[in-house]
């Protein structure tokens, strides 16, 4: 069974910084796309940043210069080092495992992390 686990959330002032970090386990073979999507109260979740297996990143417009994304693939875990954080950015934070195949034969799947609050405040 994969699990995607997800810390690193918290409470920031403007300006401030946070690492997030999410770490898959269980059975895996590969993983293709990871990345870090966020859900603001009362909108809809939204992409933030992807990352390929081959290190290739993408970011959304609103994160753009002041994120970014890095993985690990011995320890299949991404990372979010976010700077720079503005009052938007609050949200529930989660991160995205795209393409999980469990061995070499299996056709992938998509598992999703539980999510970790970040909250930026004065």
């Amino acid at each position: 069974q994969v699990q995607l686990v997800e810390s690193g959330g918290g409470l920031v002032q403007p300006g401030g910084s946070l690492r997030l970090s999410c770490a898959a386990s269980g059975s895996i073979f590969s993983i293709n796309y990871m990345g870090w999507y966020r859900q603001a109260p009362g909108k809809q979740r939204e992409w933030v940043a992807t990352i390929t297996s081959g290190g290739s990143t993408k970011y959304a417009d609103s994160v753009k210069g002041r994120f970014t994304i890095s993985r690990d693939n011995a320890k299949n875990t991404v990372y979010l080092q976010m700077n720079s954080l503005k009052l938007e950015d609050t949200a529930v934070y989660y991160c995205k495992a795209d393409w999980l195949r469990t061995t070499a034969s299996s056709l992938g799947s998509d598992y999703w992390g539980q999510g970790t609050q970040v909250t930026v405040s004065s």
